[in-house]
C-alpha cells in the first residue's frame, strides 16, 4: 500500500488511477484534489478560495433564515441556498467519493459527503413532501455550516503545505546565475549551466562561489556557515576546496571547477531536503484510516436496520425510511471531521499570536511525543557572529590602549574578526585613524604603520616571534574556551591579547535548563570545531556533543536516534540544518535564521527566542490532548446514538419515537460539533510565558 503524499491516506497501488511520477519516483493519490495539490498547489488553493467565497455568505443567510428571519416560503429559499453550498461549493467532496470508489477505498471526503448529504436530503424531503415525513424538522443550516467549516480548514492546510516547496527554492537560489570564466587571460560572464568540470573561474570578494571547485590561485576567507555550520570564516589558498553557494569574503580567487549540477554539495542538500520532506505522514491519516471502516459500517447499519424493521418488525416503509435517515443523520461525521481541524485551527492561531509559527498539523502531532532535542550551535544557541569577549593588556597598556591599537590595524579589514574588534572600539568611544601602511597575510594577520610611525601587528601569536612567549599560555587558555585569540604587538613587542568568540544568546542558558527540567534528552550537534562546541556545551550543561558534523551527518545522527525509538526535534537556523530539520520528527527553525531553515522547519520561532521551542512542544502536547478528547467524543457519540437511531428504543417507545428522533438526531449532531469546537477553543488560553513560571 502506498501513502498519499498530501493527505496521508493509504492507496492501493494496484487499483489507483491517480498516479504522478516525479524525479523517477511514483506518487499515488486518493483523490483528484490531492493530486492537484501535488501538481499545481496554487490552482488547488485558488479553487478552495473560490468555493469558500460562495459557501460562507450563503451559509450566513441560511442560519439567519433558520433562527431569526421566519416567513412564508423561507424553507424553499433555504433548500435552494443550502443546495448551492452542498453541491457547488462542496462538489469537491463528491469528486472525492468518486475517486474513493474507483480506488476501492474510503476517505474523509466520503464521510463528509454522506453525512452532509443525509442532512440536506432529509431536509429537502421534509420541505418538498411534508406529508410523507410528519416529524418535520429541517437541517439546511447544519449541512451548510459543516461544508463551509471543512472547506476553510482545508484551505488553511493547503496554504501551509504550499510553503514546503519554499525550502528547495531557497536552496537553489543560493547558487549564482552567472560565473566569471577565465580563458586565455580574458574574463567572460557565462550562465551557470554552461560551466564544465575543469573550467577556470574568477570569484571576486563578496560574491558567491558558483560551484564546488579547487582554488588554483589566490588567498581569501570564505564564509561556509550556511553549508558547514562553521561560525568563523575559513582561510582558503591554493589546492584547497571551496563549496558552491558559499561566500568569498576578502580576496579574489581563481578556482578550477570540480563538480557541477546534481553532483555539487548544495544540490545534494537540496535532494536530501526534498526526499526527507516527501516522507512525512500527515496527522489526518488516523481519521482517514478510521473512515475507511466507519463509512461502510454506518451505511450497512442503516440499510440493515431499515430492512430489519420493515421485513421483521413490520413497521412500514415510512418508518423504515426514517430509521435509515436517522442512522445517517445521527452518524454524520461532522464531529469526527472537525475534531482535528478545529483543534489545529485554534492552536496554530494562538501560537502565531505568541510568536510561534506552526506550518502543519503533523508538526503538532509529533511535537507532543518528542523526547529528544538536537540543537545547532551557531545562530541557535549563539548570536552567529563574532564579538570581543576578553581584552588582556600587558603591563604598560590599558584595555582602551590595546583596543585602540587593534582597531587601527583592523579598521581596513573586511574579516569578521576585524569587524568585531572595530565595532567594540566604536562602542567604547575610541577614536581610530587609518594606518599609513597596511599589509595582510591570509590566515596569519595584519601589519601596519600608524600615524605616529609605530609598527602594529594584529593576528596570530606567532607573528610576534620571540615577543610572543609571555602570551602563549594565555592564548591557549582562551582558545581552549572556544575563543579566537588575536595577539597585539607594537614595534615588535607584545602588548596584549584580544579574544573574539561567537557568544551565547541571552536566555540560551535558561532555556536549556528549562528543557532539561522538562525531561528532554539534549544533544548539541554542530558543524563548528570541537573546541568551540565543547566550550558552549560545558557552559550550558549539555552532556551530549557532536562537532564538525556535515549536513548529511546531522541527518544520519537523527536517523539513528529515530531507529533507537526516540522522537526527535531538531532546532536550527542554517542551510546546513535544512536536511536535519526535515528529517527530524519536528523541525524547529529560529526565525532570524536563513530562509532555507525557515522553509524547511515545521515550526518557526518568529521571536528568535529559544524558550519558544519548549512552548511549541508544550502546545503540541495540549493540542493533541484536545484532539484525542475530540475524537473520543465523536466516536462515543456515534457508539451510543447509532443504536438508538437504528431502533433500539422502538420496543420501549414504539415507532412513535421516530416522530421526534430525526430532529433529535440533528440536535445531537449539532451538539456534538459544538462540544468539539468548544473544547478546542480552550486552547486559546495558552500563553507561552506561562511555561516559564
Amino acid at each position: 500500500m502506498a501513502t498519499d503524499p498530501i493527505c496521508g491516506m493509504y492507496v492501493d497501488e494496484s487499483t489507483s488511477s491517480l498516479v504522478r511520477e516525479r524525479e523517477g519516483r511514483k506518487y499515488y493519490f486518493c483523490s483528484a484534489s490531492c493530486k492537484l495539490q501535488f501538481e499545481k498547489p496554487e490552482m488547488e488553493i485558488k479553487n478552495l478560495k473560490a468555493s469558500i467565497a460562495v459557501a460562507w455568505p450563503i451559509t450566513i443567510i441560511v442560519v439567519l433564515l433558520t433562527y431569526i428571519l421566519h416567513f412564508a416560503y423561507a424553507d424553499y429559499i433555504m433548500l435552494v441556498l443550502a443546495g448551492i453550498v452542498q453541491f457547488y461549493a462542496g462538489r469537491r467532496f463528491y469528486a472525492g467519493v468518486s475517486d474513493a470508489i474507483k480506488n476501492r477505498s474510503a476517505n474523509m471526503d466520503m464521510l463528509i459527503a454522506i453525512g452532509t448529504s443525509a442532512a440536506w436530503a432529509y431536509s429537502a424531503a421534509v420541505t418538498l413532501a411534508p406529508g410523507i415525513f410528519p416529524a418535520g424538522g429541517i437541517y439546511f443550516d447544519t449541512s451548510a455550516i459543516i461544508v463551509s467549516l471543512i472547506l476553510t480548514g482545508t484551505y488553511m492546510q493547503r496554504i501551509t503545505e504550499s510553503k514546503a516547496a519554499g525550502a528547495i527554492s531557497a536552496l537553489v537560489s543560493m547558487q549564482p546565475k552567472i560565473a566569471h570564466a577565465v580563458e586565455n587571460g580574458n574574463i567572460a560572464d557565462i550562465p551557470l549551466e554552461k560551466i564544465e568540470i575543469g573550467d577556470l573561474l574568477l570569484v571576486k570578494p563578496g560574491e558567491r562561489i558558483p560551484t564546488d571547485s579547487v582554488v588554483a590561485d589566490g588567498e581569501s576567507s570564505v564564509d561556509e556557515s550556511m553549508v558547514t555550520g562553521e561560525s568563523m570564516p575559513i582561510a582558503k589558498g591554493r589546492g584547497e576546496k571551496v563549496i558552491g553557494g558559499t561566500v568569498n569574503l576578502t580576496g579574489p580567487l581563481r578556482i578550477n571547477v570540480e563538480r557541477v549540477g546534481e553532483d555539487t554539495i548544495l544540490s545534494q542538500i537540496t535532494r536530501i531536503v526534498r526526499d526527507a520532506a516527501s516522507s512525512k505522514v500527515p496527522i489526518q491519516r488516523l481519521a482517514d484510516k478510521v473512515a475507511s471502516y466507519f463509512v461502510p459500517a454506518v451505511v450497512i447499519i442503516g440499510i440493515f436496520s431499515a430492512a430489519a424493521w420493515y421485513f421483521v418488525g413490520n413497521v412500514g416503509i415510512n418508518t423504515s425510511i426514517l430509521v435509515f435517515v436517522s442512522v445517517l443523520i445521527i452518524a454524520c461525521p461532522c464531529a469526527l471531521g472537525i475534531a482535528t481541524p478545529a483543534a489545529l485551527l485554534v492552536s496554530s492561531g494562538r501560537a502565531a499570536e505568541q510568536g510561534i509559527l506552526i506550518k502543519s498539523g503533523e508538526s503538532i502531532e509529533k511535537a507532543s511525543a518528542v523526547d529528544t532535542l538536537v540543537i545547532d550551535k551557531t545562530g541557535t544557541l549563539t548570536n552567529g557572529r563574532p564579538e570581543v569577549t576578553d581584552i588582556v593588556p600587558l603591563e604598560g597598556y590599558t584595555e582602551k590602549d590595546l583596543l585602540a591599537l587593534a582597531a587601527t590595524a583592523e579598521i581596513s579589514s573586511e574579516h569578521p574578526i576585524g569587524k568585531a574588534i572595530v565595532e567594540k572600539a566604536k562602542n567604547m568611544g575610541i577614536d581610530m585613524d587609518l594606518p599609513q601602511k597596511f599589509s595582510y597575510r591570509q590566515g596569519v594577520g595584519i601589519s601596519c604603520i600608524d600615524k605616529n610611525g609605530r609598527s602594529i601587528i594584529a593576528g596570530r601569536v606567532e607573528m610576534l616571534g620571540e615577543g610572543s612567549r609571555s602570551m602563549v599560555d594565555r592564548a591557549e587558555m582562551l582558545e581552549n574556551e572556544g575563543k579566537t585569540a588575536v595577539a597585539i604587538g607594537v614595534n615588535g613587542k607584545a602588548a596584549g591579547l584580544i579574544a573574539v568568540s561567537d557568544t551565547l544568546k541571552e536566555g540560551s542558558a535558561k532555556a536549556i535548563a528549562a528543557m532539561k527540567k522538562a525531561g528532554y534528552e539534549i544533544w548539541l550537534v554542530t558543524g563548528d570545531n570541537n573546541r568551540a562546541a565543547s566550550a558552549v556545551a560545558a557552559e550550558l550543561g549539555i552532556e551530549h556533543v557532536v562537532s564538525e558534523a556535515k549536513p548529511e551527518e546531522k541527518m544520519e545522527i537523527i536517523s539513528k536516534m529515530q531507529g533507537d525509538g526516540k522522537v526527535v526535534a531538531m532546532i536550527g537556523d542554517g542551510v546546513n540544518d535544512a536536511p536535519a530539520l526535515t528529517k527530524a520528527d519536528v523541525g524547529i527553525a529560529i526565525g532570524a535564521g536563513t530562509e532555507v531553515a525557515i522553509q524547511a522547519g515545521g515550526i518557526v520561532l518568529m521571536r528568535n527566542n529559544l524558550y519558544d521551542a519548549l512552548a511549541a512542544l508544550e502546545l503540541g502536547k495540549r493540542t493533541m490532548g484536545k484532539i484525542r478528547q475530540n475524537l473520543f467524543w465523536a466516536f462515543a457519540y456515534n457508539a451510543v446514538l447509532i443504536p438508538v437511531a437504528a431502533g433500539a428504543l422502538i420496543p420501549v417507545f414504539t415507532v412513535s419515537i421516530y416522530n421526534v428522533l430525526p430532529m433529535f438526531a440533528a440536535v445531537a449532531m449539532a451538539f456534538s460539533s459544538v462540544t468539539v469546537v468548544s473544547n478546542s477553543l480552550l486552547l486559546a488560553r495558552f500563553k507561552a510565558k506561562d511555561i516559564w513560571r
